[in-house]
């Protein structure tokens, strides 16, 4: 027996040798797997596509420069470089545009495709390519081209190592070659998540199903706060046709201007509308996780006000958290700026589509921001047999079959059918929800709106300005090259969908702004609720005329800011929608700005600080009243943290911890008729909760469980206090940080919530701890009914300097890469949460002097 025992550990030594061999082996196929997608960045390598030598630089941070002597060749660069760096993220995205998810993923994405399909966003991209300068068509033909060479003898895992993992259930997918339809697609999808206020059109239904009184829905809607926060132009008329910035006159406001009160409502139907609202909601957000946070800003200053005497321009749009960031950035360079080849841009690209979308070239600078107008309308239809009815004569029904590809199922076949105003969504294939509004209409048989609904037997279609073919493919371009306000203008006029808010500079000392977009005139009704279908006066009368828009060109206040506040005052003469955000970034940046221009000379350091400003505004008008509430114990000790609060919720603050559940427990509280977790974006919250605490006899204070103002006040410290001790672990107050709950933790669109761990710690990355909040300038949304995790972001932040390019920053939420475990996949997001910027390049002795890479690609 004794003998035993060596011989005992000799086989266990034996077996764990194996196990580590195994493992050893294991680890490296998984390095080879990993590394084997990475792109080549150094040396020379052969694009049949080009004409002549491209050269593409990379700085520390992997962000690409690209070098070319054609447009031609510096798109054909371009696609080549975004596939080598993001082929997974463009090929899911096509696959969702294209509603063609279930052929990467299986039956379970096919209701989600039958959605995409119905409303055809790929058709209108195939439809969209045709209207486009021919100069468009063959920049986007070169940029599928630099794709396809890189997809050229790469398949699965070597294009990425999501391929690998795909493999696992889908073991046939096979990449398709890259189209120029492919880049148009992604158009529809950005306009798809900025598509306006159809969310707050179907969330006022939804409470009158709760059984709210029209007057309580109204309450819970305020008018834009004008006299506290100001409009981005906040005067101006139209004469003669035309916008002109200045004092309030001109046309007066026309009948669309007052809408009429939402009909009345009946249960059934109206929580019809509601779950449409989650059918919709449920589509991917291509941008990110969309929010009632969402939102974006810009500024822009004049050299009057600035160190340099030229302009500075700020842009930070906030979109989901995704990783990678929806955003890579680019240098776009002639090798020889001329009429020949134009561009000399550097800025933020979306992967999948040419150009730069937000950025600066040598000349011009521009930012954007989500302008939200009213784009999207339902209409009820009259369906008999195959056609529609409309004023008393049938009109036949658009009709197509759409045959679903599903991996490891049977393909679906589904028919698409669509009225004049747009696709059906009621249709069988995509649920009842719709059906079950066309049964119980808020009209009688002649359009009028009714006092109690009506029963029918109407189709549901969506009207909505993406789903017609335009040009906004031109207007990238065009802003591209863009030389001054005039040039910049033009752009705007063919940028259609999604309608962005546009600010502007130059190296001319020039400043501006312009409202872009395709608006839809409505006949009758105000497309607050649906309409009518069948009564052609109900039908759009075109779109409002470019000049009518919104613009100004050096404001006398040398300053512009935008950031989705109202974008014009109420004597406006054109309805552009009622459903602003409310103010509070916008007048917080306005309100730095005017303290940094009396202190004089404004720098590019100084716009990053206030892009990374923390405050809570809305906090101002409760906080007092906290402090006066009745409370004991450790909800009396955390209530003295807010007593010398500065309302700035930075990552290690304890007042912002408690302050913020506080918030979150007070809102349900006082807004109990509207569920547990009552969907109240911060801003219309907080100018709620600033008018309701000066009207302590206000019914909305007596609820279930309080029945005064003071007795909400107080329960909801202690409901902190209680939340605030289990999360943290900490009873003291003093201890408690809100980075410590507010932290971000970016997931891949993908595979990121598979719910298989392992799967997620390969492509998701964080958490990394935040400050800032919903609402608040650095607006690192959260969403009160999950919890205080970061859901929407700054996506991206820039500062540009135009007297000197080169001393212009940037950052990216997550990294140039897409490829997980790269150096470059997340090495721009601990910089991303601290503030911190990098150099964005312009003049090719500052890329080059950067440069720690260099690749030139040879025909």
């Amino acid at each position: 027996m004794p003998a035993a025992v060596p011989l005992l550990k000799r086989w266990t030594a034996g077996v764990l040798a194996v196990l580590l061999t195994l493992l050893l082996v294991a680890a490296a196929l998984g390095t080879w797997t990993v590394r084997r997608s990475f792109p080549v960045t150094e040396g020379a390598l052969e694009l049949p596509a080009l004409s002549a030598p491209a050269t593409v630089h990379r700085d520390a941070h992997g962000i690409p420069h690209v070098y070319a002597d054609t447009p031609e060749d510096l798109f054909t660069a371009q696609g080549y470089v975004h596939a080598q760096d993001r082929f997974w993220a463009m090929d899911f995205n096509r696959h969702l545009t294209a509603g063609r998810l279930a052929e990467l993923f299986g039956p379970d994405q096919v209701a989600t495709d039958a959605y995409l399909r119905t409303m055809g966003w790929r058709r209108v991209a195939e439809a969209e390519y045709d209207l486009l300068d021919q100069d468009t068509r063959d920049y986007l033909d070169a940029y599928a081209d630099g794709v396809n060479a890189y997809l050229d003898g790469r398949s699965g895992p070597r294009a990425s190592l999501e391929y690998a993992v795909l493999g696992l259930t889908n073991g046939d997918y096979e990449i398709e070659p890259w189209t120029a339809a492919d880049s148009l697609a992604w158009l529809k999808a950005m306009a798809w998540d900025l598509a306006g206020n159809m969310a707050e059109e179907i969330d006022r239904a939804s409470l009158l199903a709760r059984g709210l009184s029209r007057e309580q829905v109204e309450e819970l809607y305020p008018a834009y706060p004008e006299e506290l926060h100001e409009p981005i132009v906040p005067d101006g008329r139209i004469s003669d046709g035309t916008f002109t910035a200045g004092p309030a006159g001109g046309e007066e406001p026309a009948d669309e201007a007052n809408p009429p009160a939402p009909p009345p409502t009946d249960a059934d139907a109206a929580r019809a509308v509601a779950d449409l609202g989650a059918d919709l909601s449920a589509l991917p957000e291509v941008l990110g996780p969309t929010s009632p946070e969402l939102g974006s800003n810009s500024w822009v200053v004049s050299g009057e006000h600035t160190d340099s005497g030229l302009p500075l321009l700020a842009n930070d749009p906030h979109l989901g958290a995704a990783m990678p960031s929806v955003w890579h950035q680019m240098g776009l360079h002639c090798t020889s700026v001329g009429r020949a080849c134009p561009f000399d841009v550097t800025g933020f690209t979306f992967p999948g589509l040419p150009a730069v979308v937000i950025g600066a070239n040598d000349t011009v600078a521009w930012g954007f921001t989500n302008l939200g107008p009213d784009v999207v309308d339902l209409y009820l239809e009259k369906v008999e047999g195959d056609s529609v009815v409309v004023d008393g004569e049938p009109r036949p029904l658009e009709s197509r079959t759409e045959t679903i590809g599903v991996a490891g199922g049977e393909d679906v076949e589904i028919t698409v059918r669509g009225s004049g105003h747009g696709p059906l969504l009621s249709d069988p294939e995509l649920g009842a929800q719709l059906r079950a509004l066309g049964e119980k209409a808020p009209v009688d048989p002649g359009g009028a709106y009714t006092d109690t609904w009506q029963e029918g037997s109407y189709a549901v279609a969506i009207s909505w300005t993406a789903l017609r073919p335009g040009r906004t493919a031109d207007a990238l371009f065009m802003l591209n090259r863009a030389r001054d306000f005039d040039e910049f203008r033009a752009a705007a006029a063919a940028f259609e969908v999604p309608a962005q808010n546009l600010v502007y500079a130059d190296t001319s000392g020039n400043i501006g702004y312009q409202a872009p977009g395709r608006i839809p005139v409505r006949g009758e009704g105000d497309g607050r609720w649906p309409a009518p279908g069948w009564d052609s006066d109900y039908d759009w009368q075109g779109y409002l005329p470019f000049e009518e828009l919104p613009s100004v060109l050096n404001p006398g206040s040398g300053v512009v800011v935008t950031a989705n506040q109202a974008v014009v005052g109420a004597d406006y003469p054109h309805l552009l929608t009622t459903d602003w955000d409310h103010g509070y970034r916008s007048q917080r940046i306005n309100d730095l700005l005017d303290a940094s221009i009396a202190e004089g000379g404004l720098t590019v350091a100084d716009m990053s600080a206030i892009q990374m400003d923390n405050e809570n505004s809305g906090a101002r008008a409760v906080v007092p009243h906290l402090l006066g509430a009745e409370v004991s114990g450790t909800a009396a000790r955390a209530r003295e943290l807010l007593a010398d609060w500065d309302f700035q919720q930075d990552a290690d603050s304890a007042p912002a911890a408690f302050y913020n559940s506080v918030y979150r427990h007070l809102v349900p509280l006082v807004f109990d008729e509207l569920g547990e977790d009552p969907a109240i974006g911060a801003s219309r919250g907080w100018v709620l909760l600033s008018g309701l605490l000066e009207e302590p006899d206000s019914p909305w204070w007596r609820g279930e469980r309080t029945g005064t103002r003071e007795e909400a006040l107080a329960v909801a410290m202690e409901q902190a206090v209680e939340e605030l001790t289990v999360l943290t672990g900490e009873e003291d107050p003093e201890d408690w940080r809100w980075g410590a709950l507010h932290s971000l933790t970016a997931r891949n669109a993908s595979f990121g919530t598979s719910g298989i761990a392992p799967v997620e710690r390969l492509f998701n990355r964080g958490p990394v701890e935040a400050g800032g909040g919903s609402s608040v300038v650095n607006a690192t949304g959260w969403d009160a009914a999950d919890g205080y995790a970061v859901t929407t972001v700054p996506s991206m932040r820039m500062v540009v300097d135009l007297a000197d390019q080169d001393a212009s920053r940037w950052v990216n939420l997550t990294g140039a890469s897409g490829h997980a475990f790269h150096p470059n996949y997340a090495d721009q997001m601990e910089l991303w949460a601290n503030g911190g910027t990098t150099p964005m390049r312009l003049s090719r002795e500052s890329v080059e002097s950067d440069a720690e890479h260099t690749l030139i690609l040879r025909p």
